[in-house]
C-alpha cells in the first residue's frame, strides 16, 4: 500500500498473537504502539484517518461491528497503531461477541510494544457495561490511557461540558487524561498527537527508571 505524505501506512491484519507484526522504523528500531479501542460506531476509523491525515487509509464499514480483527499501521516511521475491533454492537452474533473478549485480552496481555491506549467514547453516550469492562482490563494490565471523546461536533459547547461530567462520573474517575475530538470538523488532532507524544515519552522514562533501579 502506498504511503501518504505523512508516511502513514497499513501493515497487516491479525487475530492471534502469533500473527502480530513486529513493526520497526527504517533504522530497525521497534516502534512503540498505540491501541485504538471503543464501542462499535464510535468513530475509530474516522479518527485514525484524520490523525494520519489520510482520508482512505483506514477502511470504514457501513455495518458497525463488522470488522473483528486487529489492524496494524505505522505513522511517520515513529509510532505503530493497532485498531482494535469495536465492541457492543447489538446485531453481532453471540459467537462473534464471545471471540472479541479473548482476542482483545490476549492483545493487551501479550503485546510488549503496546504503550498507550486511546479509549474512544461518543460524547453523546454515557459509558455502558461494555465500556466499563474494557476500562477494567486497561487498569488490570496497567496500560497508559487517553480518553478521546468523539463526535463533539454533534453537541454544543455547554452540552459537551455537561456530558464530560456525566461520562467521568460513570467511569468513576476524575483524573483521566482526555481530549475532545471531531474528525468531521478537524478538531482535536494536534492536541491528541501532542498527548500521545507526551504519554510515550513518559512511558519511556518510566521504563528507563525501572531498568536503572
Amino acid at each position: 500500500m502506498k504511503k501518504n505524505s505523512n508516511d502513514a501506512k497499513f501493515i497487516k491484519t491479525a487475530i492471534e498473537p502469533k500473527d502480530y507484526p513486529i513493526i520497526r522504523n527504517t533504522s530497525g528500531k521497534i516502534l512503540p504502539e498505540v491501541a485504538v479501542a471503543g464501542r462499535s460506531n464510535v468513530g475509530k476509523s474516522s479518527l485514525l484517518n484524520d490523525l494520519f491525515d489520510s482520508p482512505n487509509l483506514v477502511k470504514t464499514s457501513s455495518t458497525p461491528g463488522k470488522t473483528q480483527a486487529l489492524n496494524f499501521f505505522s505513522y511517520k516511521d515513529q509510532i505503530a497503531f493497532a485498531d482494535l475491533p469495536g465492541y457492543g454492537y447489538a446485531q453481532v452474533s453471540q459467537s462473534v461477541k464471545k471471540k472479541w473478549g479473548p482476542m482483545v485480552q490476549s492483545y493487551l496481555a501479550s503485546r510488549d510494544t503496546l504503550k498507550v491506549i486511546l479509549f474512544l467514547l461518543d460524547i453523546r453516550r454515557i459509558p455502558n457495561d461494555d465500556d466499563l469492562q474494557f476500562l477494567d482490563w486497561v487498569v488490570h494490565h496497567e496500560k497508559s490511557m487517553i480518553l478521546v471523546l468523539t463526535k463533539t461536533d454533534k453537541v454544543t459547547k455547554s452540552e459537551r461540558n455537561k456530558q464530560l461530567e456525566k461520562i467521568l462520573e460513570a467511569l468513576r474517575a476524575s483524573n483521566i487524561h482526555y481530549c475532545f475530538y471531531s474528525a468531521t470538523k478537524k478538531q482535536g488532532r494536534r492536541e491528541l498527537l501532542s498527548m500521545i507524544a507526551e504519554a510515550l515519552e513518559e512511558e519511556t522514562k518510566t521504563v528507563t527508571e525501572n531498568h536503572n533501579e
